[in-house]
């Protein structure tokens, strides 16, 4: 019997090593909002929130990303800058790697996350990510950082229009309108 105990010590490192499960649910529809100063417009935030809070897991968990479309247009998750080795089909671009989630469906992205470093999780489809759908991925690496330092400070930059998607698109086609179309206030944020 004793003999058995280094195995299950050595088994119970092993465990220890191995990542979690991490469970994040999206329930993705529109919001009202004034980000900018000008007035409120439609966008698209996740649980009713918009920013949409960061997604953080260490190398070796498992993201299960379970996202419920509340649009009235298809939407897909990709998330930038992830290898998918061996999972491409959770890549989350929409008409290449999977069909895009359909209004009032769910689909889950579920994967283990192989890379540390910021990314970022983002709309792709029907250009949702430039009316709101985005936010950063940050996967921290197992063990000690290669260097000391005092706070984890994540900074994220976007680009924001007054007008949505949409109507930008509307106004760059217009062949009755000047090409490019006049620059109407589009900010850039930070942290949203």
């Amino acid at each position: 019997m004793w003999k058995s105990v280094p195995v299950l010590l050595t088994l119970l490192q092993a465990l220890a090593v191995l990542g979690k499960r991490v469970v994040v649910n999206w329930d993705v529809g529109y919001v009202d909002i004034d980000r900018d100063g000008y007035g409120p417009r439609r966008a698209i935030g996740v649980n009713g929130v918009l920013p949409i809070p960061p997604v953080r897991v260490t190398v070796g968990d498992t993201l299960a990303l379970t996202v419920h479309n509340s649009l009235n247009l298809t939407t897909s998750i990709h998330a930038h800058g992830l290898f998918q080795k061996g999972t491409n089909y959770m890549d989350g671009a929409a008409s290449i790697t999977q069909c895009g989630i359909p209004p009032g469906s769910q689909f889950t992205y579920e994967y283990v996350v192989q890379q540390a470093g910021t990314f970022w999780l983002h709309a792709h489809d029907h250009h949702q990510n430039v009316d709101g759908l985005r936010t950063p991925l940050v996967v921290y690496d197992r063990g000690p950082p290669p260097v000391k330092y005092d706070e984890d400070i994540l900074l994220s930059f976007e680009d924001w229009y007054t007008e949505t998607f949409t109507e930008r698109l509307r106004i760059t086609l217009d062949p009755s309108l000047p090409f490019p179309p006049p620059h109407r206030t589009g900010f850039g944020l930070i942290n949203g």
